[in-house]
């Protein structure tokens, strides 16, 4: 059961992640056509700062699933209740905070922007951005928390679909019609709050919560030290935006979130093959399954590794191509950046590498123990950007960015191997240097084939297939060479499901 839930999470996701990818480049390309590079830098620059309210709910909620797995593995309906009930106060307590932020944020923001921008233009857009992100985790943060848990993320995935899309629409229609960026953002902001709204529904239905329940705070009693944490990752994830705000025009943010947009892209369809496995380990954890845990782990493992070799080996390659095509008939700056896309596409590799521990570490409930790393990593990241980006302006934020996610990386795979998993850090190192001996392998052949001119979306494409079609096959060589075992089990696993899915189907 928890196989099929992962697998049907997985796909749902990914098709999620489609949807939202292909939906995210259409709208910035017409705020680029329509309104210019620095519209779609101050946009972008806003949203990136409002996101840390994202990154707050993921510490928190990280607490309270490995606070339900138990109790969803029990169907303990009361301490369910008890954990809702309590996570529901703490998160109004951060959506309020939030709002304050806002408000600071919306004065504060338009002193980096008045050359280009006048105060009450920016004021009232960070505000009209903020608007969307307050109700949604005021009002539907705990039931997406519960719904992960439960391994329903399926349903998340629907209503993202719906909603992006939706949004797309409308949002476009706006752009097309003549309407200001404003009227444009508050079309969005509606349309995304209905998120929460339906998630009330949905949950009030399928679950019996007791509303008059009394708090559990106990059970997450970790979450001081997850919110640490995710103040300390808003720092890390956000450096890059901040330094290039304070040092930089917005054209150049322009630059970076187009880039950003491609890597991050990838990132998130690697993310979609984790997202519905966290539960999985967090309900072996419960229920004490080691040997279990230990066999699809390293799965799981070998599945992120490839995968993640696979895509940003081919994003590394295929980015500024793509870049160019999509900002062709834009010249107010340059877009061509090889040494940054490829240096992005690494940063994006190493936060898909580590995904597997994250989650693991998570699904432990190891959130104290893990604290210190991660404002390290944000310390190192903001220090070491700054010094750069002078010399090496958007080159140089990205080192900083590498230099604290390799620290956080190795963090990560020592702290699950030693105290979760008890194994050498042997398997990791091993796993890292052979993805570098495939993506070696992978520049080394294409380098030497024809190069198709990607003038157009369809020649860029013909690139694409012969990169893809590389990669795979050199990525497979290497699987079948060093990791047999784990790539057969990988192979036996999904050739199951998918067997009784057709028998249900049936």
């Amino acid at each position: 059961m928890r196989s099929k839930k992962a697998l049907i999470n997985t796909f749902t996701a990914i098709l999620c992640e489609i949807v939202t990818i292909i939906c995210s480049f259409i709208l910035p390309r017409l705020i680029l056509s329509s309104f210019g590079s620095s519209y779609n830098g101050i946009t972008s620059s806003i949203t990136q700062f409002i996101s840390c309210i994202v990154l707050l709910r993921a510490g928190v909620g990280g607490v309270t699933r490995a606070a339900l797995y138990k109790p969803l593995a029990d169907k303990n309906t009361n301490e369910l209740s008890q954990i809702i009930k309590a996570t529901e106060i703490f998160m109004k307590k951060v959506s309020l905070l939030f709002a304050a932020f806002l408000v600071v944020f919306a004065a504060i923001y338009p002193v980096f922007v008045n050359s280009e921008f006048d105060w009450i233009f920016s004021f009232s857009l960070v505000l009209i951005l903020g608007i969307s992100t307050f109700a949604q985790n005021y009002f539907g943060i705990t039931y997406q928390i519960l719904l992960q848990a439960d391994q329903k993320k399926y349903v998340l995935s629907w209503l993202t679909i719906v909603t992006t899309i939706l949004n797309t629409i409308v949002a476009s229609v706006l752009i097309l019609a003549g309407a200001s960026i404003h009227i444009v953002k508050l079309g969005s902001a509606i349309v995304f709050t209905l998120n929460p709204l339906f998630l009330n529904y949905y949950v009030k239905k399928s679950y019996h919560l007791d509303v008059l329940a009394t708090p559990n705070n106990a059970a997450i009693s970790q979450r001081w030290d997850a919110f640490a944490q995710q103040v300390a990752a808003f720092v890390n994830n956000n450096t890059d935006i901040m330094v290039l705000t304070v040092f930089c025009n917005l054209k150049e943010i322009s630059v970076y979130t187009v880039y950003h947009m491609v890597a991050n892209g990838l990132y998130k369809i690697e993310n979609t093959v984790c997202d519905g496995i966290e539960a999985a380990f967090g309900n072996m954890l419960a229920k004490d399954e080691e040997q279990l845990l230990h066999k699809n782990f390293r799965m799981f493992e070998l599945l992120v590794f490839s995968t993640s070799t696979f895509l940003f080996v081919c994003g590394g390659l295929l980015i500024v191509p793509f870049v160019m095509v999509y900002t062709k008939g834009i010249t107010d700056v340059s877009y061509s950046r090889p040494v940054f896309g490829a240096l992005m596409c690494i940063n994006q590799f190493l936060f898909c590498i580590r995904l597997p521990y994250h989650m693991l570490t998570d699904a432990a409930g190891e959130f104290k123990r893990t604290r210190n790393g991660a404002i390290f990593e944000s310390f190192m990241n903001v220090v070491i950007s700054v010094v750069l980006v002078f010399k090496f302006g958007l080159i140089g934020v990205t080192v900083g960015t590498f230099c604290a996610l390799f620290f956080r990386t190795m963090q990560y795979s020592v702290f699950a191997s030693k105290n979760i998993l008890k194994r050498s850090m042997k398997v990791v190192i091993k796993r890292i240097i052979i993805s570098v001996m495939e993506a070696g392998s992978v520049v080394a052949i294409v380098h030497y084939l024809p190069v198709v001119e990607t003038v157009s979306y369809l020649t860029w494409l013909l690139e694409a297939i012969k990169v893809g079609c590389v990669s795979l096959g050199i990525i497979l060589v290497y699987s079948v060479v060093f990791f047999n075992d784990e790539l057969r089990n990988l192979v036996e696993k999904i050739g199951s499901l998918l067997v009784k899915a057709k028998k249900k189907k049936q």
